[in-house]
């Protein structure tokens, strides 16, 4: 009985069941699957922004399943086993870390990645770009990239550079915005974008996290002036900007 099981093991039988006895699960394929692995994705994604330790270990469990769904899918279709899966993730780590499992030494965790990447390259990759997913967000894929370039040694030097680079697109952008030209605003925005989130990077913060985070502060503070609004009779849309504005500072003070 899937009751006596441990582990995984547990898990994949009641997979099992609910596939042969389940309505709804019986109906599922790979493509029904995909938008909800990315929601549970994004789940898990905000319960670490928020440092929700239990909502965390949910949502690794759900994702955890639908490996297990993906990978009973597979075997169904006789393509790949759950056990398939582990064997190959567990052989991919080993190869990639032959600091650990050979006889190569590093000196710190930069040195292991760039090792990472030249073992992808060995293994018949294109590029040391190739594998960022064309469907991430654009922030997220910016990043990436940005880390990914760096382990061949494109990057800056220091943190200086970096920033007047940063000054530099700010002026191109403000030279477009003052030709008029859209697509040229447009380009010269995700440079600086780009230039911006490169910074953040390189002093080795999340820009993904952190914009995130001021997203959550921001509904937080307007929310909170939209209450305070209507426990005053008012709508913020019949108050000045300056009314707001003098509502917000005092929402800020008491919050620091």
């Amino acid at each position: 009985m899937k009751e006596n099981l441990q582990g995984l093991d547990r898990l994949i039988a009641i997979m099992n069941e609910l596939r042969e006895q389940c309505p709804w699960d019986k109906k599922q394929t790979i493509q029904t699957l995909r938008q909800q692995t990315i929601e549970e994705t994004f789940e898990l994604a905000d319960a670490i922004t928020d440092k929700d330790w239990p909502s965390i270990k949910e949502e690794l469990g759900d994702l955890l399943l639908h490996i297990v769904f993906y990978s009973k899918i597979a075997t169904e279709e006789k393509q790949f086993s759950i056990q398939d899966v582990i064997d190959g993730i567990c052989e991919k780590l080993i190869k990639r870390h032959p600091h650990v499992y050979g006889d190569l030494r590093v000196k710190d965790d930069e040195e292991v990645k760039r090792n990472w990447e030249q073992i992808k390259l060995s293994e018949g990759k294109k590029s040391v770009l190739s594998g960022v997913p064309k469907s991430l967000p654009a922030m997220v894929k910016a990043m990436r990239l940005q880390e990914k370039a760096k382990q061949v040694g494109f990057e800056w030097e220091t943190k200086e550079q970096v920033w007047e680079k940063i000054e530099e697109e700010k002026m191109e952008l403000l030279e477009a915005v003052t030709s008029g030209d859209r697509d040229h605003i447009e380009e010269e925005a995700g440079d600086l974008f780009f230039s911006v989130i490169n910074y953040v990077r390189f002093i080795n913060v999340d820009a993904e996290n952190a914009l995130e985070l001021t997203n959550k502060k921001f509904m937080k503070r307007f929310t909170m002036m939209e209450a305070i609004a209507a426990q005053k009779g008012h709508n913020l849309s019949q108050m000045t900007l300056k009314e707001m504005d003098a509502m917000w500072d005092d929402i800020k003070k008491q919050q620091t």
